[in-house]
């Protein structure tokens, strides 16, 4: 199963487009959550919550517990400052050596430019935001 961190933005529409791929954000959400430390950024899995929605297509997917649902706390948005915060800074350092996280280093830079935009629409529009995870 491969997994993706994708950006959710509140509300039905936002009115742009939001997909990035975000398998190579997740293959190394690891080692982007050490840069991010290392760095004085918040990590971007901080950012993480899920929703009904998120947590129903998990559980369709057979990677979550249908007992979570009835648990599970209603869902967390942040603002897209906060977001573009973190990303800035983690392309700012990766920009200067993205083989840093190996031969998708490149790969990581690209779709985290890609949130960048997607995060400054998201912050022109006044919305707020959460990472979500899926398995496919």
């Amino acid at each position: 199963m491969a997994a993706s961190m994708y950006i959710v933005v509140e509300g039905e529409d936002p009115g742009y487009n939001i997909f990035v791929n975000g398998r190579a954000l997740a293959r190394h959400e690891d080692a982007l959550e050490k840069v991010a430390l290392r760095i004085g950024a918040r990590p971007l899995i901080e950012f993480f919550s899920a929703d009904e929605n998120s947590l129903a297509l998990l559980i369709e997917e057979g990677a979550g517990n249908q007992e979570l649902m009835r648990k599970l706390p209603p869902p967390q948005w942040y603002s897209a400052a906060d977001g573009l915060s973190t990303v800035q800074a983690l392309v700012g350092h990766l920009e200067r050596d993205p083989q840093q996280l190996g031969s998708e280093g490149r790969t990581v830079l690209e779709e985290l430019h890609e949130y960048r935009e997607v995060l400054l629409k998201t912050q022109a529009k006044g919305l707020r935001w959460h990472l979500a995870v899926s398995w496919r």
